[in-house]
């Protein structure tokens, strides 16, 4: 379980760095990346994720999102719409 808590703190501390929204969905979840709560509560029971990122440093925001859940051998998909 420690690490699910390092991948937590680390993906919401990196997504806290853009101003753009970044949310996570899982099934009919959307999470907010940048609330370490929600965090908690849905990668715990969840595998497959994707990943919605909007504003103004949204490019910037996926590939540092990609990275960090890469990292912690979570799978994203990333959104483009």
């Amino acid at each position: 379980m420690s690490s699910n808590n390092a991948a937590v703190v680390e993906i919401a501390q990196t997504a806290g760095k853009f101003t753009s929204s970044i949310v996570l969905q899982a099934e009919n979840k959307y999470i907010d990346v940048k609330s370490i709560l929600g965090l908690f509560t849905t990668l715990v029971s969840h595998k497959g994720y994707e990943l919605h990122v909007h504003g103004p440093d949204a490019d910037e925001a996926k590939v540092a999102m990609q990275e960090v859940f890469a990292k912690h051998d979570l799978q994203i998909s990333v959104i483009t719409e």
